[in-house]
């Protein structure tokens, strides 16, 4: 009887292999660093052998760990960074270039040039997506321009391209399964979120060889099996998700109104709009939430490209903490005095700004501020940009406005930092007893594919809170520390103009 899950969760800073038992509750976990490569300023890049291996390799450890072989497991659910683009060689597999992640800006020129040509409004219409080098389009067209011979072998079919799951979904079945999900699809720029599947217009605009393009399916569905050899035996493949999608399934939001932030290397929220796209009048997201049963339901998202990569900032850039874990002892040293403001536009500034020159500042700064100021504004930069979505999705759909925020992800393990959160929010925070929401989404699409995991309604009724954190600052000082935040960032893109 096969009665264990596992699910893979590549994301941009780690690759984690999760193993849980039908009930979701976790049995065993491994996980590798992933190695950050930085050509140029702006420029992020991964190595996909790196990916490759360290998914293999966390797959047999936490086999081992749990005591498992691959005649126990039902089913394998990827979920992954999203927008991060691979073109690889049908023929050997072997990518051409390294992986251009989706933080990179290389492509910004592109994108103005798109922009300026008057094509956002008709992309947008059809991707819910803004023109930004965020997602996968122009960096496929880089790849295709910039490695030598690129564009005539994609044209001639030699190439594929994919996402991250789209990679290890080739890699794991042997090359004999090229195919995303839904959600996936749906970051590209090049896929029509209300029909449903690519769109010929925009391969043309953006010139993407259609050959090159992954089927699209579910986000429950039989994505085929793995090569006996990996894992001592054929498990089979049921389940893929882009990892802020994965984090919504496993926080059990299936209902329209319902909202989840995740909190990793940068911050996605998603706030469920039922099964029509809503079209942001404010420069958010409209995408996929989820594709079951072949009915899409939709989300709005706002996207921040920093949040706990401010902390590892800290910890590795100006070498003020030894450990992550650290920061929230040293910003509760800060001096209540002093305000000070970082604004992490390292990558540029996410929604609702979608600045692509925007580069980061710190502002306020006196002759006593130090290392205690700084852990505090990294961490209160978090809860700036998160009401600034929130601010933006309330007046796109106003059935937001009553939600409660359901969070995720690495830095919700910071108290401080979701404190302040639901104090310049003015509203309640919610942290679930399960924090690997991402992994237990992943895990679910494919215990519901391969039929051990209930549907969604019966799985949504068994989230758990942790703590609830309940707004605690007075409105004058949230009125003034958001008007001081609001004239930071408006500093920043002024600086970048």
């Amino acid at each position: 009887m096969r009665t264990h899950l596992i699910a893979i969760d590549q994301g941009t800073t780690s690759t984690r292999a999760m193993v849980f038992d039908a009930q979701l509750a976790p049995v065993a976990m491994a996980q590798q660093e992933l190695r950050q490569i930085y050509p140029s300023p702006g420029w992020v890049e991964h190595d996909p052998e790196e990916i490759w291996a360290a998914v293999v390799g966390t797959v047999r450890e936490a086999m081992a760990k749990a005591g498992l072989a691959a005649k126990d497991i039902a089913a394998i659910g990827i979920t992954n960074q999203r927008e991060t683009t691979i073109v690889w060689d049908r023929v050997n597999g072997k990518p051409i270039h390294n992986a251009i992640v989706w933080q990179d800006r290389r492509t910004a020129d592109t994108c103005a040039a798109l922009r300026a040509a008057g094509h956002e409004p008709a992309v947008s219409a059809k991707t819910g997506l803004v023109i930004d080098p965020y997602f996968s389009a122009t960096k496929i067209g880089w790849m295709l321009d910039h490695v030598n011979r690129a564009r005539g072998a994609a044209e001639q079919g030699r190439l594929a391209f994919g996402t991250i799951d789209c990679f290890l979904l080739w890699r794991l079945t042997g090359g004999k399964v090229h195919a995303t999900d839904a959600t996936n699809a749906s970051r590209t720029m090049l896929f029509d979120i209300a029909r449903g599947g690519w769109d010929m217009d925009l391969m043309r605009l953006l010139d993407v060889p259609g050959g090159l393009l992954p089927e699209v399916h579910d986000c429950a569905a039989d994505f085929g099996e793995t090569k006996p050899d990996l894992f001592g035996g054929p498990i089979r493949i049921c389940g893929i998700a882009g990892d802020q999608q994965a984090a919504a399934i496993g926080q059990g939001c299936f209902s329209p109104g319902m909202m989840k932030s995740t909190y990793g290397t940068g911050c996605f929220a998603l706030l469920n709009t039922g099964a029509e796209p809503v079209h942001s009048r404010r420069r958010l997201l409209s995408t996929i939430a989820y594709q079951l049963g072949g009915r899409r339901t939709y989300a709005l998202e706002g996207a921040i490209f920093i949040a706990g990569a401010a902390v590892q900032w800290l910890r590795d850039g100006l070498h003020l903490i030894g450990k992550a874990a650290e920061v929230d002892a040293l910003s509760q040293k800060a001096d209540p005095a002093e305000q000070v403001y970082l604004v992490p536009a390292f990558v540029g500034l996410g929604a609702p700004y979608w600045d692509a020159d925007a580069r980061g500042a710190i502002f306020g700064l006196t002759r006593n501020s130090g290392a205690a100021e700084f852990a505090r504004a990294a961490l209160e930069a978090v809860g700036y940009q998160t009401r600034g979505l929130l601010e933006a999705m309330k007046a796109d759909w106003p059935a937001a406005a009553d939600t409660v925020l359901r969070v995720d992800g690495g830095m919700t393990a910071s108290a401080v930092t979701m404190q302040f959160l639901a104090d310049i929010l003015g509203a309640p925070v919610d942290r679930p007893a399960v924090m690997e929401t991402t992994a237990v989404g992943a895990a679910y699409l494919a215990g519901l594919q391969a039929g051990i995991c209930p549907d969604p309604g019966e799985f949504a009724a068994t989230w758990r809170l942790d703590r609830r954190f309940e707004p605690a600052m007075d409105e004058a000082t949230r009125a003034r520390k958001w008007a001081g935040w609001q004239a930071a960032v408006e500093r920043v893109r002024t600086s970048a103009a």
